[in-house]
């Protein structure tokens, strides 16, 4: 079976994280930085997930999970410490239709978490389905030196001059998907690059 890959808009849905472990801290990190609606239950949690739930960056629950837990939920993640909780979970989710992960555990998952990197609002994800985590990472790495950070400043740069050219009403379709072909090259990249070492030369002999 084909993974369709996507990339959710999670902000303002419910998020179901069960377990509070390091793990699942960094399943709800990365979660709160989609602004998703984030509620954690766990009979124990980690200092940083009190602390998110202190600062009402997150709803947690000190218990064990209930199937109550899942009402409104748009995907539950299981990271806990019990199999036998996990399959109850997911059989669960599946008759609810709620969308589930399960931690290391492909057989019981909708969606897997890919292996990203991240520059800005630039996102490479990588999936291996679930058959080999290790290389996601080693490839993670590579993209991750070929992509440096300096592409978060230069997609925004991006982002502003292709705003400004849909504002151009005189454009043609062809010649604004040219337009945008162009400050999307790897010459225009290597420009960026120059003007920004060469600014940087300047600030220092100043």
């Amino acid at each position: 079976m084909a993974l369709f890959p996507a990339f959710l808009k999670l902000g303002g849905r419910r998020c179901l994280v069960v377990g509070a472990g390091g793990v699942a801290e960094d399943k709800v990190a990365s979660l709160l930085l989609t602004e998703a609606d984030v509620c954690v239950v766990a009979p124990k949690a980690t200092a940083r997930i009190r602390a998110w739930a202190r600062a009402k960056k997150i709803s947690l629950e000190t218990r064990p999970f209930r199937f109550s837990d899942l009402n409104g939920a748009f995907l539950v993640i299981a990271a806990t410490s019990s199999s036998a909780l996990h399959a109850k979970i997911f059989a669960e989710a599946r008759h609810r239709q709620v969308l589930c992960n399960v931690v290391d555990d492909p057989d019981h998952c909708d969606f897997y978490y890919g292996a990203v990197v991240r520059r800005g609002v630039l996102q490479i994800a990588i999936s291996t389905e679930g058959r080999s985590p290790a290389l996601a990472q080693r490839l993670k790495k590579e993209i991750a030196r070929k992509f440096g950070p300096e592409y978060e400043e230069w997609l925004t740069k991006i982002g502003r001059r292709r705003k400004q050219l849909f504002a151009e009403k005189k454009l043609s379709p062809a010649s604004r998907k040219d337009l945008l072909h162009q400050i999307a090259s790897e010459s225009s990249f290597r420009e960026f690059r120059r003007r920004k070492s060469e600014g940087k030369h300047a600030r220092k002999s100043n």
